[in-house]
C-alpha cells in the first residue's frame, strides 16, 4: 500500500518531467491506449524487476484457470533510443476444461495473458510506456531482490 502511495506521489510531482519525456514516444495508434507508470526513484534500483500485467478482467467461474493469448514486444522510440511496450493485439481467452455445475457461481476475475512473467529493469528516470489495445487493462507488479546474498554448500 505504501508503495503504490509512493508511486502515485511520484506521479503527481514528475507529471511534467513525464510529459516531456512522452514526445518521444509515438501517439497512440487507432484502437490502441497508451499507459504511462513513472516510478519513485530507489537507492539501489539493480534490486527491482517491474512486471508488466496485461489482461482483461472478465466474469468466469471460480474452479477453472484462463488466459488470454498474447504477446507483449518492446520496441525502442526512433531518434531517441528510450524503449517501450506493445500489446498489438490481445488473443482469445483460453483455459482449463474443468467440468462446472451449471448453477456454480460466477465471478469477476482479472484474466492476464499466458506465459512467463514479462520482467523489466526497474529505470526511474525514465517513463514505462505500454501500448495495448484500449479494452486491456495494464498491471504492474514490483519484484524485489535480496539485497544479501546467501552461500549454497557444495555437494
Amino acid at each position: 500500500m505504501l508503495r503504490t502511495l509512493l508511486a502515485v506521489a511520484a506521479l503527481l510531482n514528475t507529471s511534467t518531467h513525464a510529459a516531456d519525456h512522452l514526445k518521444a514516444f509515438p501517439k497512440p495508434e487507432k484502437g490502441m491506449s497508451r499507459h504511462v507508470l513513472t516510478l519513485p526513484k530507489e537507492n539501489d534500483e539493480s534490486i527491482f524487476k517491474l512486471e508488466l500485467v496485461l489482461g482483461k478482467t472478465v466474469e468466469t467461474d471460480l474452479q477453472n484457470r484462463y488466459f488470454f493469448g498474447g504477446k507483449i514486444e518492446e520496441r525502442v522510440a526512433e531518434g531517441w533510443g528510450y524503449t517501450y511496450f506493445v500489446l498489438p493485439e490481445i488473443g482469445p481467452m483460453a483455459g482449463t476444461l474443468m467440468a462446472v455445475p451449471p448453477d456454480a457461481p460466477k465471478a469477476e476475475r482479472f484474466i492476464p495473458i499466458a506465459g512467463e512473467p514479462f520482467l523489466i529493469r526497474y529505470n526511474s528516470k525514465l517513463p514505462v510506456v505500454v501500448y495495448a489495445p484500449k479494452d486491456v487493462e495494464v498491471r504492474y507488479r514490483l519484484w524485489r531482490g535480496d539485497e544479501k546474498t546467501v552461500p549454497i554448500e557444495e555437494g
